[in-house]
This record gives C-alpha cells, sequence and structure tokens, in this order.
C-alpha cells in the first residue's frame, strides 16, 4: 500500500498543496491508513533530524554571503564589468544578462536570487533599449539557472549531503557545464540578434573604461576565488567557506566600497533568514519523505524496472534524462534530488557511471527545472519582477530551455565536461 505515495503526493501538488505539506500529508496518511502509528512518528521526527546537519549550515550562510553583496552593490558593478565587455555587441545588453549571471554564480549560487537581483536591473534597462519585456524576462530566467550550477552551489551541497559525495568534487564537476550554458545561451542570442536586429547597448568601451570597470569588480570576483581555494586548499570545509564569504561579504561593503550601511543589516538578515527557512525545511521534509521510500521498497521496484528497459547504460541515461526534465517540470530541485537520488544513484554507480558524473547530470536537469513551464519557480520570480504573466515568459523561454537541453545531453554523453576538472584536481580518478 506504501508504494501509492507517490502517486498521492503528486494529487496533492496538482491540487495546489504546499511541495512542504503534500511531502509530509502524502506518507503520513498512508502510513495512518496502514496502522504504522509509530513510522509516523519517526517520519516527523525526522524533518528536523534532516535539517540538523553541519553541511546543510553552508546553504544559509551562501544565501545571506548573496544577500549582502546584492545590497552592497555589488551587482551593479558586476553587470557594469559584464557591459564593459560585451556592451558593444549586437543584443549587447542580452549578453550581459548571461555574463552578468555567470559572475554572479559565484557569488551566491542561488537562481532565485540572480532572478531577482539582476532582473529588477536588467528587464528594465532592456525594455528601454527595445527589447520586449517577455524576452527580457525570458533570458533573465534562462540565465539565473547557471547559478546553482556554477560554484558554490546550494543543490550540490544538497545532493552531496544526501549521496555522501565530495562537495569539492561536485563543485568543480559544476565549473565546465556552467560555462557551457552561459556560451550556448550567448550563441543562440546571436542568432536571434542577427535576424531580429537587437540593438547594441553601447559603443566599443576604452582600455582605461574597461579597466576601471574591472577594478570596481574585482573585491566582489575574489569571493569565489577564496571560496573554492579555501577548500580545495584544505583551509577549511565548505560550511567554513560560506560563513568566510560571509564575513569577506560583510568588510568588502561596509569597510572597502563603503556601499552597504549598518542599518541595512538587520533587514539582510530578515531576507536571508527567511529563504534560508525555506528551504530547510524542503530539505526537511524532503528527508523525512526518504523514509517512507524506503519503507516501501520503491527504489528496489524502480530500479527493476529500470534495468528491465535495457542493459545499454548510455541509452538508460538518455531515459533518465527524460525522467528528471519531466520532473523539474513540476518539483524544485532540492526535493527532487533528496528523493530521487538515493533511488537513481546507485542503479547507475553500479553501471559503471561514475557517481560524480551521474550527480552532476542531475544536479544540471533538475536546476534547468527550475525555469521550465508550468511550475518553475525562477518563472515566477521573473513574472514577479518584470510585471509579465508566466504564460508569455514561458513562450518566448523555449529557444533557451532547448539550449540548456542540449547541454544537458552534451555532458551526459561526453564525460570529459565534468571529469576533467575535478579529476585533473585529484577528487576523481
Amino acid at each position: 500500500m506504501l508504494i501509492w505515495f507517490l502517486p498521492l503526493f503528486l494529487v496533492f501538488l496538482l491540487i495546489g498543496l504546499p511541495v512542504f505539506f503534500a511531502m509530509l500529508a502524502a506518507p503520513g496518511l498512508l502510513l495512518f491508513l496502514n496502522g504504522q502509528e509509530r513510522d509516523i512518528a519517526l517520519l516527523y521526527r525526522n524533518v528536523y533530524n534532516g535539517m540538523d546537519s553541519f553541511p546543510l549550515m553552508a546553504i544559509p550562510f551562501f544565501m545571506l554571503a548573496g544577500e549582502l553583496m546584492n545590497r552592497g552593490g555589488i551587482t551593479a558593478r558586476l553587470v557594469e564589468f559584464s557591459q564593459a565587455l560585451m556592451g558593444h555587441l549586437r543584443g549587447g545588453l542580452a549578453h550581459v544578462n548571461v555574463l552578468s549571471s555567470m559572475l554572479f554564480a559565484g557569488l551566491s549560487g542561488s537562481a532565485v536570487a540572480d532572478t531577482s537581483a539582476l532582473g529588477s536591473m536588467l528587464i528594465p534597462a532592456m525594455e528601454r533599449q527595445g527589447y520586449t519585456r517577455r524576452f527580457a524576462a525570458a533570458i533573465t530566467a534562462a540565465s539565473s539557472v547557471i547559478g546553482p550550477i556554477i560554484p558554490p552551489s546550494g543543490i550540490m551541497i544538497i545532493y552531496a549531503y544526501v549521496m555522501g559525495e565530495s562537495v569539492a568534487a561536485l563543485f568543480l564537476a559544476g565549473i565546465v557545464p556552467g560555462i557551457l550554458v552561459g556560451l550556448g545561451l550567448m550563441l543562440m542570442i546571436k542568432v536571434m540578434a542577427d535576424r531580429y536586429d537587437f540593438p547594441i547597448a553601447s559603443p566599443r568601451t576604452t582600455w582605461g573604461e574597461t579597466g576601471r570597470a574591472s577594478l570596481k569588480a574585482f573585491f566582489p570576483l575574489l569571493t569565489p576565488v577564496i571560496i573554492l581555494g579555501g577548500i580545495l586548499g584544505g583551509v577549511f570545509t565548505p560550511t567554513e567557506a560560506a560563513a568566510v564569504a560571509v564575513a569577506y561579504a560583510l568588510v568588502i561593503g561596509l569597510f572597502v566600497l563603503r556601499s552597504l550601511r549598518l542599518a541595512e543589516i538587520p533587514d539582510v538578515l530578515a531576507r536571508a533568514g527567511m529563504t534560508s527557512a525555506v528551504v530547510l525545511l524542503l530539505v526537511g521534509s524532503a528527508m523525512a519523505f526518504k523514509t517512507v521510500v524506503s519503507l516501501s521498497h520503491a527504489p528496489e521496484t524502480l530500479a527493476a524496472i529500470i534495468l528491465g528497459l535495457s542493459e545499454n547504460p548510455l541509452i538508460l541515461l538518455f531515459l533518465i534524462n527524460l525522467l528528471l526534465f519531466i520532473v523539474g517540470m513540476f518539483l524544485d530541485a532540492g526535493p527532487a534530488i533528496i528523493i530521487l537520488g538515493p533511488i537513481l544513484g546507485p542503479i547507475f554507480t553500479d553501471l559503471g557511471v561514475d557517481s560524480v558524473h551521474f550527480a552532476i547530470i542531475m544536479s544540471v536537469n533538475l536546476t534547468v527545472g527550475l525555469a521550465t513551464p508550468p511550475m518553475g519557480l525562477v518563472l515566477f520570480v521573473a513574472s514577479s519582477v518584470s510585471g509579465e504573466r508566466v504564460e508569455t515568459i514561458a513562450r518566448a523561454i523555449l529557444p533557451f530551455l532547448a539550449v540548456e537541453i542540449a547541454v544537458i545531453f552534451l555532458i551526459t554523453f561526453v564525460p570529459a565536461f565534468s571529469m576533467t576538472v575535478p579529476r585533473l584536481a585529484g577528487f576523481v580518478n
């Protein structure tokens, strides 16, 4: 009977129940009907146990660092730096949008923060230059998924926590896929710019102007260097690196750039706390959900079904990518990873797929789901920022989604794109 928890969970989602409550209500109801009252107590106790983890403390710290950077005017400096490099191209502001997302990814690791921070600046600017609002919102949403792919990444921290992988290995494995997504989006923008005669954002900057923009962005761009350098050098753990990022953001904002005021700190803390609470509650509920997954023997059943389809790992990877893409349409990346990671990861590891490679396939696929209709979270954030309807943004984003899907299959079938950097660093064989 417990095997029905997943269909019931989907029904709860379709009727509009928030994910957190659906993840607890579906298994809780079935456990009650099955007479397993003790397991119900275990289910809800695991909500707290799922959040009570030192590695997961990195998530609120990274979110706080992103909030501090954004409030301190760091985002504007990154946009100015991006415009100095790419503003002279046709479709310049669209290119700037993508490059800014790639740079912002190294600060926050959050697609929602990226959409909110960059969208509030770039969507009105793009509209003033003649782009349609729906196109500006679409490219903002599409580029924001780079945030959780290029390190630091909250989604990869969650995957590492659930599956016992190295956070540093996943961070390194995400660098090239994140860059590929950015370059693919820029290529699509170039094709569209030539076809629709997009405007040039600004004249080509002089070397002096580029140098000044680079100096303004220098301290913010040191953030990912400090984070990754400290982790790879064994100076601190990923959680400690997140705390260092917060301290660095405070020092830069308050004393170096003097763009952050002490009076703004309480509001920054409140915003970061609210966002972190949402993520950690989802993680806790997903860990509780995972308990019922194991009780129902669903992993064994699903493994038998998957292996019965084919013995060829390449065909199975293709099919799993389709499954993950569909899951990403309806479920947030964090809960999806916690639910499906323990089920799918061991299956593909046994088939000879490297565990880090599969982690990147799953993380990138579900991250792209954040921008996928009908339930993609960043679509709703982009709609809120731009005032454009979700349906119109969803239609405008389709060419960019096609690029991101192509990148997913590229990193799936050419492991070198994700595995070379961690292999050179000695994290994988």
